[in-house]
Parts: C-alpha cells; sequence; structure tokens
C-alpha cells in the first residue's frame, strides 16, 4: 500500500467524509435527495469566490482567440468528461471552428465511456497528449483535477509552460499540487461529498459552473451573441433552423415568415441575416460590415449608423 498517497488524499477536502451525510445509508428516498439538494446548493457561492481568478483565465482565453491561438482542456474521468462535455459544444452553439476547443482525455476516446487504468498517473501521457495536436504557445491549456494532484494534468501543465502557453489549473482543493505549475488557478474548494470522494457530484458540479463562464464570456467577448442572442449558432438540425428563426425575429422585430426569407438567402446565418435587415444592405456588403467589425454585430450597426433593433 501507498501510504504517502493515502495521507496525501486523506488530507483533501474532496476527499474527507462528511458530518452531514453519515446517516444517509439509513434515510428514505426523500430524506436521501434533500442531503444531496443540500449539499449542492452551496456550490454556486463558492464558485462566485473564485471570480476575480475565473476572469483572469476568460481573458487569456479571449487573447488566445484573438491571436489564432484555442482553448484546450484535458482531465481524466470525470474531469476529462467535464471538459469534453462544454468543448463539444461551441462549434454549434456559437458556430467556432472544430479544433478552437480541445478536449483531452487521459485514455483517449475510450475512456470517454469507460475508464481506463492508469492512464491518469503518467505525466508523460499528458505531454504526449499536447505534442500529438501540436501545442503552440498561443494556446491555453486548462487542467481538470477534482483532488488537484492528477499526474497526467501536472505533465501537461507543465508542458504547456514551457511553450509559453497560459497554464490554468482548475480543481476543488486550495492546496492542489497542479496549482503550482499553472499561471492562473481557479480552486473552488466546494468541500467534502455527500458520499465520501465521489466527486463527479458537487465537485463536478463546481467544475461545469466554471467551464461554463469560460467559454461562454469568452465568445460573448469575441462577438458571438447580439444583446443575449446566440447569433452564430449553426442552424445544423430543425430544433437550430427553428431557434436561428426567432433569434432574427426577436433582434429585428421582423415577422417568422420575413425572418424565413432573409435566413433563405444568406444560408440561415443569424448574425448576417440581423445585419441586412437592420442596415438594410444586401449580403455581401452586410458580410463585409461584419468583417469590418471583427464579428461583432452591434459594431458593425454603430459603423454604420444603424438602429440597434427591438432588444
Amino acid at each position: 500500500m501507498n501510504t504517502s498517497l493515502a495521507n496525501e488524499l486523506g488530507s483533501l477536502a474532496s476527499e474527507s467524509r462528511n458530518p452531514d451525510t453519515q446517516d444517509i445509508d439509513l434515510l428514505p428516498t426523500m430524506g436521501i435527495l434533500e442531503k444531496i439538494n443540500d449539499a449542492d446548493s452551496g456550490v454556486p457561492a463558492v464558485v462566485r469566490q473564485c471570480l476575480p481568478d475565473i476572469a483572469r483565465a476568460v481573458d487569456a482565453v479571449v487573447t488566445a482567440f484573438k491571436n489564432g491561438g484555442r482553448l484546450i482542456y484535458m482531465g481524466a474521468g470525470t474531469s476529462g468528461r467535464i471538459g469534453l462535455l462544454d468543448a463539444v459544444e461551441c462549434p454549434p452553439t456559437y458556430g467556432v471552428p472544430e479544433g478552437m476547443v480541445i478536449p483531452l482525455i487521459a485514455g483517449g476516446e475510450a475512456a470517454v465511456h469507460r475508464a481506463q487504468e492508469g492512464a491518469e498517473d503518467s505525466q508523460e501521457l499528458g505531454e504526449e497528449d499536447l505534442k500529438a495536436i501540436e501545442l503552440q504557445s498561443k494556446d491555453v491549456v486548462i487542467g481538470i483535477a477534482a483532488s488537484g494532484r492528477t499526474p497526467y494534468v501536472t505533465g501537461g501543465l507543465r508542458y504547456a509552460r514551457s511553450l509559453g502557453c497560459t497554464a490554468i489549473a482548475l480543481a476543488c482543493n486550495k492546496s492542489a499540487v497542479i496549482a503550482k505549475d499553472a499561471d492562473i488557478a481557479i480552486l473552488p474548494e466546494v468541500g467534502p461529498e455527500v458520499l465520501t470522494g465521489s466527486t463527479r457530484m458537487k465537485a463536478g458540479t463546481a467544475q461545469k459552473l466554471v467551464l461554463n463562464m469560460i467559454t461562454t464570456a469568452s465568445m460573448i467577448r469575441i462577438g458571438k451573441s447580439f444583446y443575449n442572442l446566440m447569433v452564430d449558432v449553426k442552424a445544423t438540425n430543425q430544433k437550430l433552423v427553428d431557434r436561428t428563426r426567432r433569434i432574427v425575429a426577436e433582434a429585428t422585430g421582423v415577422s417568422y415568415e420575413e425572418a424565413d426569407q432573409i435566413l433563405e438567402q444568406c444560408d440561415h446565418n443569424a448574425k448576417v441575416a440581423i445585419m441586412m435587415i437592420l442596415s438594410g444592405l444586401e449580403r455581401a456588403p452586410a458580410e463585409t460590415a461584419l468583417e469590418n467589425a471583427d464579428g461583432f454585430l452591434r459594431l458593425a450597426l454603430q459603423n454604420l449608423g444603424a438602429n440597434g433593433g427591438p432588444p
């Protein structure tokens, strides 16, 4: 038995026993659910304490995106899957290229569906995975580990910093080892889990909240919204086709029928459709105006002296 590892893990808040749930195995269903809900309710307040560090992370990601860099998540187990969940939503939601937000998980794609024993214990594997995607200094790497000590993440962050990348640690323990290898450390310590060590629960929730903030705020900062509308959403299915219609109608005040007519003229690009309606421009000059404003719809309209629309 590795005594030093046992002692290290035993000292972490995320691995300690929760005094509020010692009797959880004796409770009826409603009682169990109330305990879980009570525990979850404190997570947002803990994340709020981390907002200054999250803001620094967002600013680093925005700088990377503006310079042609990428955002890379890396983690093992639940942490890796949470990074994957956030990353895969970015292209359809914000219309960004597939390789702009990249999720890496210890053990590769197979680890998404089934635990890959031992993969997270290799620092070398973390470095190798980043080399495989040709990591560059203009990229940002976010290492995610509830415990804050996953070797796969440590190896990745160290390699990222050696190249001059911004390295960010996201862990749920203040004493996180990975924080030592990061330029920015986001450490929402949510405390003991309802079931001891089950960090897919409160810790996983905290990690998802943080990643939601980082990608959402970063995308807003590079012009992916108009008011609070997702104007770069890709209309890849019927639900999203309807959403683009509603976005255009809400942003401009036109009917759904009129929105459909304009969307047909610009390959269902909501941002271009809104620009055409509010500026009175045809598709090509509307696209040029957006390009001149770096994709910011409000700025493009302001540059033309056009009305910003109903919202």
